[in-house]
């Protein structure tokens, strides 16, 4: 195996392991999934990708260094993606009793809006920053080719989606559905309370 092809499989490997580690992604696209909002569930899952290559982008070109260093700012994001997060929690809480009127009229949460909640949680964490840095300051040598740095890019794309994919299926399965229908209100609560426990977890770091 080439020194290339082995960075690629040094840096992916970690990101994999990541990737399907709980955290507020997965409660995130589980609440959307679960809930029915499967154009939704989509739109989060493609944000999360995007955001998660952009800040591996950043980190590959060197910039995003820099915006550790800003600490008013690693801060200030820091807690702006606290209180969406504590938010989302509360949304789950409100909206848990009033989720299956909102099916029966048809006004799903869409694609487009999934797509933003999904950038706006992946980006206002500043430890994806974190990890990326402590990741390919070890895995990606400078001298790393060209192609091998956006072989990593596009893998670790396609890792946040086949994985958020995967998860979609199994909480839209018939079975999943069936636990919701009957589960539902207490299943929002529980997801709803796991995102304001990250939130408030975030803030707490910087106050």
């Amino acid at each position: 195996m080439s020194p290339d092809l082995l960075t690629v499989a040094t840096a992916l490997g970690p990101y994999a392991a990541v990737v399907v580690s709980p955290g507020p992604n997965f409660a995130l696209i589980s609440r959307l999934s679960i809930s029915g909002a499967h154009p939704a569930a989509i739109g989060a899952t493609f944000g999360l990708a995007i955001a998660a290559t952009l800040y591996a982008g950043l980190t590959m070109a060197g910039l995003a260094l820099v915006l550790t260093r800003i600490g008013w700012l690693a801060s200030l994001i820091q807690i702006a993606g606290g209180c969406y997060l504590i938010y989302l929690g509360i949304t789950a809480w409100l909206g848990s009793q009033h989720s299956a009127t909102l099916r029966e009229r048809g006004a799903p949460i869409g694609t487009l809006r999934g797509l933003r909640m999904g950038l706006i949680v992946n980006l206002s964490n500043p430890k994806g920053i974190a990890f990326f840095i402590g990741l390919y300051a070890v895995a990606v040598p400078p001298d790393t080719a060209l192609w091998a740095k956006l072989a990593i890019l596009a893998g670790g794309f396609a890792l946040e989606i086949l994985w958020y994919g995967f998860v979609i299926g199994l909480l839209t399965s018939r079975p999943a559905r069936a636990a919701y229908e009957r589960f539902g209100l207490w299943i929002e609560r529980a997801i709803g309370t796991v995102l304001a426990a990250f939130g408030l977890r975030l803030i707490s770091e910087k106050l």
